[in-house]
């Protein structure tokens, strides 16, 4: 019977210690952005969504709570993503508990791509073979996530890797933005092909950069660290006041399907345009990560909170005035600066809220709660709309008005946490201090 794995040591610094700390942050960091890259960019809800959307809507003809209802189910692997990060920390894969879980995922993510773009376009077809594909999707995310904690917590530099990943983020969505609304007028096949590719970019990062010392343990031992994982989890009050918060925040009703039916029906835009809107989006919220990374040692978590939140609700108030071509460029600018400076101060929280010892695991709590919060708003505004009938206005303050209740929260906080900030520099060496 083998050991259960002891608790994570810490340093002289007080900082846990991680066997990735002799890799310079930079290269760590690099790791982090090909990562999220290979797993956002080629989702069906990312460079997919345009093609999907435009399908559902002027192919099969689908009404909007419908289209929302499909990218809710075809999520549910992100939903239940606490599985697969027990999976990384405790089950070693090979040997390994990042390196192999990342390259196996990231083939068969690139071969369900490959099929997809082969199936019968109808509904039944296209939501049994997202599910399959995202199921691969969420296990390199849910590695790239917990390397990324790992690392970031052994360096005191968890807002800078989230900016990174923010960063990264926001990049692949400017790139969804024209590469997605073009693709949107081709054959959906070239949409497969070109997402495969992307998800490929990360199997030569992965293979030679990503060097993990083995780790051998009996399934005994693996079950055991698996439990005790799960007992920190549970009795960890900052852990779940994070759940809470990032849960609330995205669960406010939202309209990411209205928007793309207003977009076509009462802005009459081609996919080329909605997808220019997408880009320009990306690019405001490019600069809001880029500003986070600047300040986010200068201010505290609270702060960065604060700024977040109240910015995107009071911001979402201007697409009230949603209802041409050109206005629209300002709008979907600000919200993204505004909301990726909220989404980044969110993630970083829910990074510094993570159990040592536990990142998969607890990364995956806080980030499923995050996606199930964020398509089900998305699915209950559509259905609101469709349902009841309440109008584009209606939907726009019932979101910013929820978004804006959450700061409520704030004052209720654990005050270890709300009053952290990224550290100066490394956990470890002097190297690695030069490299922060």
């Amino acid at each position: 019977m083998s050991a259960v794995a002891p608790p994570a040591q810490v340093d002289d610094s007080g900082l846990p210690k991680s066997q990735f700390d002799k890799m310079s942050l930079p290269l760590l960091g690099a790791i982090v952005a090909a990562g999220i890259f290979a797993s956002t960019l080629p989702q069906p809800q990312v460079l997919g969504r345009i093609p999907i959307t435009n399908l559902l809507k002027n192919d099969l003809h689908l009404p909007r709570a419908t289209t929302a209802g499909f990218f809710f189910l075809i999520g549910f692997f992100w939903y239940i993503k606490p599985l697969l990060g027990i999976l990384t920390d405790a089950f070693p894969l090979f040997g390994t508990r990042r390196r192999h879980y990342l390259l196996f995922s990231t083939v068969l993510a690139a071969a369900s791509w490959l099929l997809l773009g082969y199936l019968p376009k109808t509904y039944a077809s296209l939501l049994g073979g997202c599910m399959v594909l995202s199921l691969f999707m969420v296990m390199m995310s849910t590695v790239t996530g917990a390397f990324l904690v790992e690392v970031g917590q052994s360096r005191g530099a968890t807002g800078r890797l989230t900016s990174i990943r923010q960063l990264t983020n926001q990049f692949c969505q400017l790139m969804n933005g024209w590469v997605g609304g073009t693709l949107a007028m081709g054959s959906f096949a070239i949409v497969a092909g070109v997402n495969a590719v992307g998800v490929l970019i990360l199997l030569p990062v992965a293979y030679f950069f990503l060097k993990e010392k083995q780790v051998t343990m009996g399934n005994q031992g693996e079950f055991a660290v698996a439990g005790r994982q799960v007992g920190i989890m549970v009795r960890n009050g900052t852990f779940w006041a994070a759940i809470i918060f990032i849960g609330l925040y995205y669960f406010a009703p939202g309209f990411s399907t209205l928007l793309f039916y207003r977009q076509q029906d009462v802005m009459h835009l081609n996919t080329q345009q909605q997808g220019l809107l997408t880009s320009t989006g990306a690019a405001g919220g490019i600069l809001g990560a880029g500003i986070y990374f600047g300040v986010v040692r200068r201010f505290a978590m609270r702060t960065s909170l604060f700024i977040g939140v109240a910015t995107s609700g009071l911001g979402t108030l201007l697409y009230l005035f949603y209802s041409s071509y050109g206005p629209a460029f300002a709008i979907d600018f600000q919200n993204g600066f505004f909301g990726a400076f909220a989404e980044v101060a969110l993630i970083d929280l829910a990074a510094r809220a993570t159990p040592v010892g536990c990142e998969g695991l607890g990364y995956s709590c806080i980030l499923s709660m995050r996606n199930i919060s964020l398509f089900g708003a998305d699915w209950l505004g559509s259905l609101l709309a469709d349902k009841r009938h309440w109008s584009w206005e209606t939907m726009v303050w019932l979101n910013a008005i929820t978004t804006l209740v959450v700061l409520v929260l704030l004052p209720f906080m654990p005050k270890k946490i709300m009053g952290s900030r990224d550290t100066q520099g490394s956990s470890s060496t002097k190297e690695a201090n030069a490299s922060a």
